[in-house]
């Protein structure tokens, strides 16, 4: 049986920028997270729609749980949710530390399945929102594969 430290935790959040992020500002952001995030063993990706922050964040449990605590008095973004949380075996985003996509309205919908609105994120619905979750990391990881 594996010790606290030993056990993984995926976790899902949704939040809305204060005030808008252009290249620059997200290009800072990525930089700084992948950084810290390498430091602490977690990786995930981020993807930012119209003011909006939709990340899953991956790795051991005191280190997710300690992102989402300094999250939560970063005052670049509000109303933060999370929208779902598990313990994991395996990590679906290993190889990024912080894989990342902007997708502004009006992103071209280049793969099944895309999704064009974070909408029925806020819904309170767990089916919903963990099918919607699931779509979004389908998506992610199929568009970063073609590069």
């Amino acid at each position: 049986m594996g010790t606290d430290e030993d056990q993984m935790l995926s976790l899902v959040y949704a939040s809305t920028a204060t005030q808008p992020f252009n290249d620059e500002d997200l290009t800072a952001l990525l930089a700084t997270s992948r950084e810290n995030n390498a430091r602490a063993h977690l990786t995930g990706m981020l993807i930012y729609r119209d003011g909006r922050f939709l990340q899953v964040l991956e790795g051991p449990e005191a280190a997710v749980r300690g992102l989402m605590d300094t999250l939560t008095t970063d005052p670049r973004h509000t109303g933060i949710r999370v929208m779902f949380e598990e313990p994991i075996r395996e990590r679906q985003f290993a190889d990024w530390t912080m894989g990342f996509e902007r997708a502004d309205t009006g992103s071209a919908p280049d793969v099944d399945g895309y999704r064009d609105t974070f909408d029925d994120l806020d819904r309170d619905d767990p089916t919903a929102t963990m099918r919607a979750l699931q779509e979004l990391a389908r998506w992610f990881r199929r568009r970063a594969t073609r590069s």
